[in-house]
């Protein structure tokens, strides 16, 4: 910048200036394909062995799972109902589940219906031979609260959830 200074004040003269945009550049490449020229084949003898492939066959899938986690159900009280239910076919295991009056009758009647539909849709079981050959239920989260009490104080308070795992075979 420059300055001129005349009695007193303070002219500022200033430079112009103008800026040029760069305009996209576009190029078109050619591409010519040339023939390749292979190398001529030579006249040797080939040995040729034969490898006695192994095949490996995996062993036939005999049982199906299914699992739940996270139930919000006490895990003893699943417990009795599971017990019902242990090594019955898998429409009588249904019918005592339906008659069943406890709360987690109907999460382990939909867990058994899941384990056989794992079965016949993913492995190809048969599902009027299907059992179930073992089920169980394991401590899940446990989640910690309190309950207010008497004079200020508070007592403890924990609200148990189980995780259901169900094994079905056939017979």
């Amino acid at each position: 910048m420059a300055e001129t200074k005349t009695t007193g004040t303070k002219k500022t003269t200033a430079k112009k200036t103008t800026k040029k945009v760069a305009e996209p550049v576009t190029e078109v490449v050619e591409t010519v394909e040339t023939p390749v020229q292979e190398a001529p084949k030579k006249a040797t003898k080939k040995t040729t062995k034969k490898v006695d492939e192994v095949k490996e066959t995996k062993p036939a899938v005999t049982e199906a799972r299914a699992t739940a986690t996270n139930l919000r159900l006490t895990p003893r009280k699943a417990r009795l109902v599971i017990d019902l239910v242990r090594g019955k076919d898998v429409k009588l295991a249904l019918a005592i589940l339906s008659n069943t009056n406890r709360a987690a009758c109907a999460p382990v009647a939909k867990l058994i219906k899941s384990a056989v539909a794992n079965a016949t849709n993913n492995f190809g079981m048969d599902k009027e031979s299907l059992y179930i050959a073992s089920i169980w239920a394991n401590d899940g989260l446990k989640m910690k609260r309190y309950m207010p009490r008497a004079k200020g104080s508070a007592s403890g308070l924990v609200k148990r959830n189980c995780h259901i795992t169900v094994v079905v075979k056939m017979r």
